[in-house]
């Protein structure tokens, strides 16, 4: 079955890791993605993470191909190639492509529906335009670290690449854009996707509430502002569960379950601004009943009682979830050189033309002959190039 992007093919220039991320996610649902490296310096999320076992994830569905772009053959090799490219995803520094003569606007020569998705940590343009930037840096200055960690601690960075995750999706989601206008149009555009923006827009009304309140969220652990009880708290067993009780309702429940409705009838219960101004003697509450009893219980409890929890899983719990293994949200991939392995599926399911993962991440320019044969390249060709060492 074709997948709803078959037919789009995607070049992608980048590394680490929202614009291979992006790349991977149009993979999933069918487009032909060509991912292009260096000759002698491969794409680093090859070594990235234990045993490389990132490259596999972040690669799939993709081919491999090499081509030095600091090289006219290799300038004049992706210009062919964007000939018949719809979408090219790159995150050098602004100004690089145009150094390198693959301008938009050349780029555009033999393709004017190109869509150049360009991947930087701060934008094309503005003060801090010329600087490296790494999600580390978006999840900074974002606002995400200042309001992250305990109140008497200090701000707090994920331990993963959140803020490349989301941009990712943003991506991915601005060249659908792109590409639904070129339907319209007939001509492609430029796509300036910042890393810093896409975590500023998830992190909600807060421009606005500092516009209009001048209020500065402050860092509240596990708590939230806007209701309690919410929060984390410890089983008997050890294990941990989380509480949230965004809804008035399952706020109501959680009391009645932990038999503390006293609570529910006092008159800032009633709101979830004044249950967070109380968020101690919530806690409090909720966790001298959930640390009697082990994880299953809890768990089987709120579930009775049409409560909102779910438990604090590590990896290991994550493989064996069994809400998780019916959705086949870790699933089974073989790798020619390592046998099955499980990785994250498709990240959502469509019901008529559904994602898939053909491959995992493969070896360094191993469809570098099929790919540039496809555009009337010989074997001496390339023979030659491989000398010179433009592939």
């Amino acid at each position: 079955m074709e997948g709803p992007l078959d037919g789009i093919r995607v070049l992608d220039l980048a590394t680490l890791f929202a614009g291979p991320m992006a790349a991977m996610l149009l993979g999933d649902f069918g487009a032909d993605v060509i991912k292009v490296e260096h000759p002698l310096k491969p794409d680093p999320s090859r070594g990235h993470g234990p045993g490389g076992l990132w490259w596999k994830m972040l690669a799939r569905n993709k081919r491999a191909i090499t081509l030095d772009l600091s090289t006219r053959e290799g300038q004049d090799l992706l210009l062919r190639l964007a000939a018949g490219t719809d979408v090219v995803i790159e995150n050098f520094r602004p100004g690089t492509l145009e150094r390198w003569n693959l301008s938009y606007d050349r780029l555009t020569t033999a393709n004017p529906g190109l869509v150049l998705a360009r991947v930087t940590g701060f934008g094309q343009f503005g003060p801090y335009a010329h600087r490296p930037g790494f999600g580390t840096l978006a999840e900074a200055m974002s606002g995400f670290a200042a309001m992250t960690g305990e109140p008497d601690g200090p701000p707090t960075l994920p331990p993963f690449g959140l803020a490349d995750g989301i941009c990712a999706l943003a991506t991915a989601y601005a060249v659908l854009t792109a590409l639904r206008a070129r339907d319209v149009s007939g001509v492609g555009q430029v796509i300036d996707m910042s890393l810093v923006e896409p975590i500023l827009t998830v992190l909600g009304a807060q421009p606005t509430v500092y516009d209009m309140l001048g209020v500065v969220p402050p860092r509240t652990g596990n708590r939230s502002v806007n209701n309690a009880p919410r929060n984390t708290y410890r089983c008997a067993d050890g294990t941990w569960v989380a509480v949230s009780t965004s809804a008035q309702s399952v706020a109501e429940r959680v009391m009645r379950l932990v038999g503390r409705l006293d609570l529910a009838r006092r008159p800032w219960f009633a709101t979830g601004a004044g249950r967070a101004e109380h968020a101690a003697e919530l806690d409090a509450a909720v966790a001298a009943w959930v640390g009697a009893r082990t994880r299953d219980e809890v768990l089987e409890a709120f579930d009775k009682a049409e409560a909102a929890v779910a438990p604090i899983c590590d990896i290991r719990d994550v493989m064996t979830d069994p809400q998780l293994t019916a959705l086949d949200a870790v699933t089974t991939v073989t790798d020619p050189d390592l046998g099955p392995m499980r990785m994250q599926n498709v990240m959502f399911r469509l019901s008529a033309t559904p994602g898939r993962i053909d491959w995992p991440g493969r070896p360094h320019g191993s469809d570098t002959d099929a790919v540039l044969t496809a555009l009337g390249l010989t074997p001496a060709d390339l023979d030659s190039l491989r000398a010179k060492k433009v592939i």
